[in-house]
């Protein structure tokens, strides 16, 4: 007697086969995508086995000996470094520092640029405060240097005028100040963008309806744009505190000097300055750097999960 396989049409696996089947396009499209991140992201990780050794470049990475028995001895020195928890604190207090004020600064930018009623005069007062986002911070620095400097615009004026030039660039609270506000001229314009798509969104009924009702601009803002960008302005915060151990290598060490490492010196010039300029051993800065990319995922994963028990959505 032949048996016939019967496939219940209900079953998961069967949906399964159909919705792939269904999406067989739009799964081929993705592959170049898969790919590129198994290449370029998956494969290159086993280079995170510097971290626990003593890394010779002529002998490989599998070729070089382990850090110690244990293979932890790099993390152990670091950890043991007065100067490895200085600039923990520096990268901790400059990547929130520019989290909120930078957040904060965006925020108002969108809300100014989305109560301009003049088109013309919207379009190009957008197009000022974003241009800066296109500068290098080589170039950045460069201006910084040019006006803030021992020999710059500032301390010309200064001398011109009898008094004694003041060394902004070697005063640690001076610099701190440059660092936040040199951030917000690049990128508040550019981060903006986001907020003020949110807002572009927004039915114009609602404002109407606050019109009708007599509210000011101060209370539909409050009460209509906010609230609108609120689950955008999440997102974007979730995604900035994986960035905060980061703090902006570009622009510290476009701007730094040695007379402000107390203040300024951070995680990723910690490494760059021991593995290229003091030549330690790279295992050193490697450890350094999987600490920082370890804590940064658990941030995200911390933040996400306190904005998913608030009743936001999350990323993950």
């Amino acid at each position: 007697m032949n048996r016939k396989l019967i496939i219940d049409r209900n079953s998961p696996l069967n949906d399964f086969g159909g919705r792939v089947k269904k999406s067989r396009y739009l799964l081929l499209m993705i592959i170049p995508a898969i790919i590129y991140y198994i290449v370029f992201c998956y494969v290159p990780m086993y280079g995170i086995l510097i971290a626990f050794k003593k890394y010779y470049p002529n002998a490989g990475i599998f070729g070089s000996p382990w850090a110690d028995t244990s293979g932890f001895g790099n993390f152990a020195f670091i950890f043991e470094s007065d100067k490895f928890w200085q600039v923990l604190r520096n990268t901790i207090l400059i990547g929130l520092g520019k989290i909120v004020i930078s957040f904060v600064a965006a925020l108002l930018v969108a809300l100014l640029i989305n109560e301009i009623r003049l088109r013309f005069f919207k379009k190009t007062v957008q197009t000022i405060v974003t241009f800066p986002h296109f500068l290098s911070w080589v170039i950045v620095g460069g201006l910084v240097a040019n006006i803030f400097g021992t020999a710059g615009i500032i301390n010309n004026t200064i001398a011109a005028l009898g008094g004694e030039r003041i060394r902004f660039m070697a005063n640690d609270g001076v610099f701190v100040s440059l660092i936040f506000g040199t951030d917000v001229w690049k990128e508040a314009g550019w981060s903006s963008i986001i907020y003020l798509a949110t807002m572009a969104g927004i039915s114009p009924e609602l404002y109407e309806a606050a019109d009708i009702d007599g509210a000011t601009r101060m209370q539909k803002i409050w009460n209509i744009t906010l609230p609108a960008i609120k689950p955008t302005a999440i997102l974007l915060l979730i995604l900035s505190v994986g960035g905060i151990l980061s703090a902006g290598f570009d622009q510290i060490f476009n701007m730094y000097n040695s007379q402000v490492y107390d203040v300024a010196d951070i995680l990723d010039t910690y490494i760059y300055r021991t593995t290229f300029r003091e030549r330690v051993n790279a295992g050193i800065g490697a450890s350094v750097g999987l600490f920082k990319s370890v804590v940064s995922f658990i941030l995200v994963i911390i933040v996400d999960r306190i904005a998913k028990l608030s009743g936001e959505r999350g990323i993950i």
